[in-house]
């Protein structure tokens, strides 16, 4: 039963964001439960990733620029990304 459900996956993109006005935004992706390895720990707050370039970009607290998106910060380590 689950391989019929991951051949209908699309596969993971090496960059990948949440915001859908980003050019990396692959709606068809988040159809599915989409996790984050960084060195080696699952993280859950994750905004955008490059596996290739070795970043992820996650938020800083609850700050927030003008226009009301969330700050966030790039974080430079080993990426992965799976579903779940």
């Amino acid at each position: 039963m689950t391989d019929s459900n991951t051949s209908q996956r699309p596969d993971l993109p090496d960059h990948l964001s949440i915001d859908p006005r980003s050019p990396h935004h692959v709606a068809a992706v988040f159809e599915h439960d989409v996790g984050i390895l960084f060195n080696g720990k699952e993280r859950f707050d994750v905004t955008e990733y490059c596996i290739s370039e070795g970043w992820i970009k996650v938020p800083v607290g609850k700050k927030q620029d003008r226009k009301g998106n969330p700050l966030t910060i790039k974080l430079k380590g080993e990426v992965a990304a799976f579903y779940k």
